[in-house]
């Protein structure tokens, strides 16, 4: 096997035992913090300045064609935090796993052609160069 071929694999290995060291909950989606404003006419969310009522935090995100969003509880927030970047690094790796699987399937399949094709002789180029003195 041809060491370029060698280092891709290598390289899938490594991206598969990060991928397995990743927690076993994930969750996709963007974690957002809002401030509301109640219905209450003499709230201090009214007041000059205002004081939001907040921080709420919630989790959207898109799932089989369809969107969601989940508010999350601050005890929950670390938790919850972790497990998206927890997703955000397994589509990078994901994505890295790709590029190299097709590069190696590349770098295969050319191997195979060059071996098929090894047999006959290759053509020779008809330039020549002229040896001046």
């Amino acid at each position: 096997m041809p060491i370029e071929q060698q280092s891709l694999e290598g390289r899938i290995e490594k991206i598969k035992q990060q991928i397995v060291s990743l927690g076993p909950e994930i969750l996709p989606g963007v974690l957002t913090q809002q401030y509301n404003v109640c219905g209450k006419a003499a709230c201090r969310c009214k007041a000059d300045p205002p004081q939001r009522h907040g921080p709420y935090y919630q989790l959207s995100f898109t799932r089989a064609g369809k969107s969601s969003t989940q508010f999350v509880r601050k005890e929950d927030l670390d938790s919850v935090r972790q497990q998206v970047r927890d997703y955000k690094r397994l589509r990078k790796l994901l994505d890295r796993w790709i590029a190299l699987g097709m590069e190696l399937s590349r770098s295969r399949l050319r191997q195979q052609r060059e071996l098929r094709n090894g047999s006959r002789p290759k053509k020779q180029s008809k330039l020549q160069v002229s040896q001046e003195n």
